[in-house]
Parts: C-alpha cells; sequence; structure tokens
C-alpha cells in the first residue's frame, strides 16, 4: 500500500522534466515546488532542455550549476531550495532509497521515459529515481504528452499504475473557464499539488456552488 503523506512530513521532493512537449507545466510546477518544499531535487533531460529551448526560448546549458542560477533568476525562486542533478549523479539521495525523497514527479513525461521507467531500465538517474520510488512504495506521479497514445504506450502506463504511480495526462479542464494558457497551466499544477497534499491557492473545483448562474 502507498505511503501516506501530510504536510508536516514534506522536507524534499524530486522532479524531472523530459523531452515531451510541454515545458510550461514542468517549469510551473517547479516555481510551486519551490513554494511549498525546502529542497527540490531537479532532473532535465537533455532533449527535455532542446524542448525548453524550443517552447519557451529558454536555452540551457549542459552544467547543474548553471542551470540553477538561470532557473532562479528566471523564475525567481529560492536557489537554496533548488537543487539541479546530472544524469550521471549517481551519488545524489534520490538514487538510494535510504536517502530519497519518497515523492517524485515528471512532468512532462516522454513515452522514452515511460517506457523506460515501466520495465525497469534505470539507464540514468532520472530512471532511477523513478524506480527508487516505486521500490519503496512513495508517491511517483507521472503527465505524460502524447497524442495519441499506441498501445504500447498504453501497455506501459498501465504498468506503472498497477506498481502504484498515479497517472495525471496533462489534460486541464475548462469549467474554471481560463482566460489564457497560464490558467490552463495552472489548473494542471494545482492537481497535482492536491494529490502531493498541498491545497493550491486560487483554485476553484468542480461544482454548482461555484457557477455564476
Amino acid at each position: 500500500m502507498q505511503q501516506q503523506f501530510t504536510p508536516d512530513s514534506k522536507c524534499a521532493i524530486t522532479l524531472a522534466i523530459t523531452g515531451a512537449s510541454g515545458a510550461i507545466y514542468g517549469l510551473d510546477l517547479l516555481k510551486q515546488f519551490t513554494d511549498h518544499y525546502q529542497q527540490v531535487y531537479l532532473m532535465i533531460s537533455d532533449a527535455g532542455r532542446i524542448v525548453m529551448a524550443t517552447e519557451m526560448s529558454l536555452k540551457l546549458p549542459e552544467s547543474p550549476k548553471k542551470i540553477q542560477q538561470i532557473l532562479s533568476e528566471q523564475l525567481d525562486i529560492d536557489a537554496d531550495k533548488l537543487m539541479v542533478l546530472a544524469k550521471e549523479n549517481w551519488f545524489s539521495k534520490v538514487a538510494s532509497g535510504s536517502a530519497a525523497p519518497m515523492q517524485m514527479v515528471i512532468c512532462p513525461a516522454s513515452m522514452g521515459c515511460i517506457s523506460a521507467i515501466a520495465n525497469g531500465a534505470s539507464n540514468n538517474l532520472l530512471e532511477r529515481a523513478a524506480d527508487v520510488v516505486l521500490k519503496e512504495r512513495g508517491q511517483l506521479i507521472l503527465l505524460p504528452r502524447e497524442m495519441p497514445f499506441s498501445t504500447i504506450h498504453l501497455r506501459n502506463l498501465l504498468a506503472l499504475s498497477e506498481a502504484g504511480a498515479c497517472i495525471m495526462p496533462t489534460c486541464p479542464g475548462f469549467y474554471h473557464q481560463p482566460k489564457n494558457i497560464d490558467d490552463l497551466v495552472s489548473f494542471v499544477s494545482a492537481r497535482v499539488l492536491k494529490h502531493l497534499g498541498i491545497e493550491p491557492k486560487n483554485f476553484t473545483p468542480w461544482g454548482y456552488a461555484n457557477s455564476t448562474d
């Protein structure tokens, strides 16, 4: 059975951004996480950096320290709360069940990343970190961004769901009457926060009590 988490127990979380479209979701979650956690371990795949440059005009170097500096400045977040990890940093806390945060979010999650995790590949630190959270019965949330899903994709997602992961496609709702892209992104981030046990700000849940009619 998956562990239960309370706000008081949340000291650290791992966030991974891969090469699927939707870099804006990952960046918004990064900003949200630094508001709620003492430490955020961040991993960005090579493909993730390419997509970020394409979609957000944000070019990130390979150096983890430089990435940390750039993101802290661009997103106006506390640099001390952010730790960017290289894909070969096998001595980092996220690589071991004895030290890793028991909450991890992959957003956006590419189908290649999902396939590797579903099959226990652990070819890099990102995949290993996800494997650790699953084996330790922690909380792994995956936000896939692909369209359409092939049968292979669906089987891999099912395997991860059966292993205890939460599958949350980046599919924003529209009942809150979004006015712009940021409203759609905020909706998805809020849903992730609620699953992590954090009450998001300015979130309008579904219900007639919220209707203007």
